[in-house]
């Protein structure tokens, strides 16, 4: 795990997708980042994690296994698993081209 309680590991790039599956332990947080390219974010578990957009506002994003989900490129936001017992995990499937 990462210092901020959250892991990213690419499983698959090539010039078409990146994919890489997300871990964010109790308490954890996937820092302020941009999405560049258009995702599909496929869940791994059930739960809830909190996603605070770049201007403030703030979503509790409710994830099923199995539901997938996609947003467009130019998100801009920081992702936390504020839990206390179970690791929110996803796959984050990017399309680069």
């Amino acid at each position: 795990m990462s210092e901020h309680g959250s892991n990213g590991e690419v499983q698959l790039e090539n010039e078409h997708f990146r994919v890489t599956k997300w871990t964010i332990e109790p308490g954890g947080v996937i820092p302020m980042h941009r999405h560049d390219y258009e995702y599909v974010v496929v869940p791994l578990v059930t739960g809830t994690m909190h996603v605070t957009n770049a201007d403030g506002t703030e979503i509790a994003a409710e994830l099923v296994t199995g539901t997938s989900y996609t947003r467009p490129a130019g998100q801009e936001h920081q992702v936390e698993n504020r839990g206390t017992q179970d690791a929110i995990v996803f796959v984050e499937v990017e399309r680069l081209s």
